[in-house]
């Protein structure tokens, strides 16, 4: 297992409480995640993942199937 790093999401199209949960049941059950904090303002994702088991890219497919598109957010 390597070192945690903690990424950022986007998220699109939130707009409630049951979206946060949503998104945040999406990505807490990959392998590799061990923390997740969904906020509404502003409708982000971080997520503490293992990047030796789950990529970014993985946590965008998560919530895009839940029907929140997301991208990891830039700086």
């Amino acid at each position: 297992m390597g070192d945690s790093s903690v990424i950022e999401l986007v998220v699109q199209g939130m707009t409630c409480g049951h979206c946060v949960m949503a998104v945040k049941k999406s990505l807490a059950v990959l392998p590799g995640v061990s923390e997740v904090e969904v906020t509404l303002e502003p409708p982000r994702a971080r997520v503490t993942i293992d990047p030796d088991a789950v990529s970014p890219e993985a946590l965008a497919v998560a919530t895009g199937r839940e029907g929140y598109p997301s991208s990891v957010a830039s700086g």
